[in-house]
């Protein structure tokens, strides 16, 4: 799988290491940036992370700033982004199959590297289950997207 990443620099030393995890398993990783731990802002870095969803660049994507609130509210502006903030492997697996989720979003200054780890894995081996009712759902929030991005 191609794998978009992207963080602040709160979140650079995380994402140094899930993308060492993500090559590790085999998945190929676009890093949108920051490349540093100089400060910088995290809309800039979840814009980075959607466009190239949108332009088929990768076919999933994980954000991380330091809380991991701003960069899900930043990125879910983008049309066709769905960006959750996970924190447990729940919510990592079950956001793809049920919500069709794109893009996970992690807190660097809330969870350790080893959790950030095992939220990549859920979220990686996860599919969207096409199930009707998850379906019917996902319609219902790109009906709102298209609703309000006018």
């Amino acid at each position: 799988m191609r794998i978009v990443i992207g963080s602040d620099h709160a979140g650079f030393e995380l994402k140094q290491k899930l993308t060492s995890l993500l090559q590790e398993l085999r998945h190929e990783v676009v890093d949108v940036g920051t490349w540093t731990s100089a400060p910088v802002d995290y809309p800039d870095f979840a814009e980075a992370v959607g466009v190239a969803l949108r332009e088929a660049r990768g076919e999933r994507g994980i954000l991380i700033c330091g809380s991991g609130v701003g960069a899900s509210v930043a990125a879910n502006k983008l049309p066709g982004v769905r960006a959750g903030l996970c924190h447990d492997t729940y919510s990592a697996h079950q956001g793809v199959e049920h919500d069709d989720m794109n893009v996970l979003v992690l807190g660097a200054r809330v969870i350790g590297i080893e959790m950030a780890k095992e939220l990549a894995r859920a979220y990686i081996a996860a599919a969207f289950s096409g199930e009707e009712r998850h379906a019917r759902r996902l319609a219902k929030v790109n009906a709102l997207e298209t609703k309000y991005h006018k």
